[in-house]
């Protein structure tokens, strides 16, 4: 059986419609429509501390504020630009001590603030003094009692050390109000159109012990 040729002036007809439609899903995917992005819970954020958080200075209950290290792209799109604001808090600390016995601290990350709405997020991290230990012990054989007098080290959380929260809930978008991100930000290949971008607000801080 012969296919069927179709007559010219219907692939006049046919083809110009095909162009088009091409150009409209090319359009929809490389530019907001006036539609709502959702950005999915449990999205992950690289936070820091605006100022040092510091066990000697800050006790159990106390609250400072955070700023995200990267744009959060969706699609190529910023829905959350690095510099955006929110707050950790101080759940737990221990003291420094004699006999080299440092400090131990746990913050919780708590809200970022999106067009003046708090979004609640998730994330929590350790950090102990570095100790004097080593030093204590030969303190101690040397001096006896007197090593008692060595004591740790505070428990620090610099500013510009990079630590991971979560969106603890989704959050809408009018995808029509986004800034398109920068070239060189990248996406994850193969997985959702969900990702951080490359470029640090701050100078990266070596960290320390994380709790997971």
């Amino acid at each position: 059986m012969k296919a069927a040729i179709l007559p010219a002036f219907m692939l006049a007809i046919v083809t110009p419609a095909l162009a088009q439609d091409a150009q409209v899903q090319q359009a929809v995917a490389t530019a907001p429509q006036g539609n709502v992005w959702i950005l999915p819970a449990n999205t992950e954020l690289t936070v820091t501390p605006n100022s040092g958080v510091s066990s000697k200075t800050m006790k159990e209950g106390d609250v400072f504020t955070i700023s995200t290290v990267y744009d959060v792209l969706m699609n190529n799109y910023i829905v959350l630009p690095k510099g955006t604001r929110g707050q950790g808090k101080v759940t737990w600390r221990t003291g420094k001590g004699a006999f080299g016995k440092s400090a131990k601290m746990d913050i919780a990350f708590e809200w970022i603030e999106i067009g003046g709405r708090r979004i609640t997020i998730e994330g929590k991290h350790r950090q102990e003094g570095q100790g004097n230990t080593a030093a204590t012990i030969g303190a101690v054989v040397a001096v006896g009692p007197f090593g008692a007098f060595v004591t740790g080290k505070s428990a620090e959380v610099p500013n510009g050390m990079q630590l991971k929260a979560f969106t603890a809930e989704p959050i809408q978008f009018q995808a029509n109000g986004l800034q398109a991100a920068p070239q060189q930000a990248s996406l994850v290949a193969g997985g959702p159109a969900v990702s951080q971008g490359t470029s640090p607000l701050v100078t990266p801080v070596a960290s320390g012990d994380h709790a997971q």
